[in-house]
């Protein structure tokens, strides 16, 4: 047997038990440690707001006419006839882009979701018979001015904004009317 390699025998130490408890309290230290400052079980990190009217505090302002937002409740509401680009439908839906009405006078316009369309109906050029429904009736004056000032600035179509306030004095004017207008009556305001 080789004499520089020395055997453990009975009697002789191993690593001592101070330095197995230190590990192990280092290492606890350390878990809770990392756990406290991570942020895995910390609700703040992964829902740090309770409500979204605290989120809206943080987003960045819009100001003027937010094109995203409006053309994102266009294609919620127009947008499946009257498609994404304007067009409408061959046959089926008149399009707005290039539309004397989008582009005419907002008491006009504004009249046609809040109220309907029905008979026929002349749109750039083209007759139409048609009934279309008040789709503009159950949004809110801010989402239906949103959405026709799309219209109004979109596929070349270069007319005013319309505000929330005209969209009220128009829904205020045509008050409890549950009939569509019809093109004669919509040619006969200013």
């Amino acid at each position: 047997m080789n004499a520089d390699v020395s055997e453990p025998r009975a009697g002789s130490r191993g690593i001592p038990l101070w330095l197995i408890i230190l590990s192990f309290l280092l290492l606890f230290w350390g878990l809770s440690h990392f756990d406290l400052n991570s942020g895995w079980f910390k609700t703040d990190i992964y829902a740090p707001y309770h409500s979204s009217a605290e989120l809206a505090v943080y987003q960045p302002s819009v100001e003027g006419f937010d094109r995203g937002l409006a053309q994102k409740k266009y294609e919620a509401v127009c947008g499946l006839c009257h498609q994404p680009d304007g067009l409408g439908k061959p046959g089926q839906f008149p399009p707005l882009a290039g539309s004397e009405w989008a582009n005419g006078s907002v008491g006009r316009f504004c009249r046609i979701p809040l109220a309907g369309v029905s008979g026929p109906i002349k749109v750039a050029g083209q007759s139409w018979n048609l009934s279309m429904p008040a789709m503009g009736a159950s949004m809110p004056d801010e989402d239906l001015a949103l959405v026709l000032t799309y219209i109004r600035s979109s596929w070349g179509n270069k007319a005013s904004e319309v505000s929330p306030a005209q969209v009220k004095a128009i829904r205020a004017e045509l008050g409890g009317r549950t009939q569509p207008e019809t093109e004669a009556e919509l040619q006969k305001l200013p």
